[in-house]
């Protein structure tokens, strides 16, 4: 029983941070390949930054390279998102995401996924 469950969402300041959270419960994380998707209302589902876990092989949509970064902590089965440099582009419901690990970071970012938690918002504004 895989189970995602983001947090560390929240309202923030054009150019202040936040840190999301992905704990995955039911497996160890060196078994999935994990990511950070996001859905802002009436667009599409844009993968974030995926990593994969083993080795910490990440990748980043070109939209956050240089402001957000993705790490794990294997010894706690948790993913972090540390979203700095927000802008009001970057608002959106944010949600954690798990492959089995012979998928690569880029093509889970960059196609279908298998498991889903249920979404933590970010709202970035004034």
């Amino acid at each position: 029983q895989l189970r995602l469950v983001e947090s560390g969402g929240g309202l923030v300041q054009p150019g202040g941070s936040l840190r999301l959270a992905c704990v995955v419960s039911g497996s160890t994380l060196d078994f999935y390949t994990i990511g950070w998707f996001r859905q802002a209302p009436g667009k599409e589902r844009e993968g974030v930054s995926c990593i994969r876990s083993s080795e910490g092989i990440t990748y980043y949509t070109d939209s956050v390279k240089g402001r957000f970064t993705i790490s794990r902590d294997n010894a706690k089965n948790t993913v972090y998102l540390q979203m700095n440099s927000l802008k009001p582009e970057d608002t959106s419901v944010y949600y954690c995401a798990a492959e089995p690990p012979i998928i690569t970071p880029q093509a889970m970012c960059q196609g279908g996924i298998d498991y889903w938690g249920k979404g933590a918002l970010v709202t970035v504004s004034s």
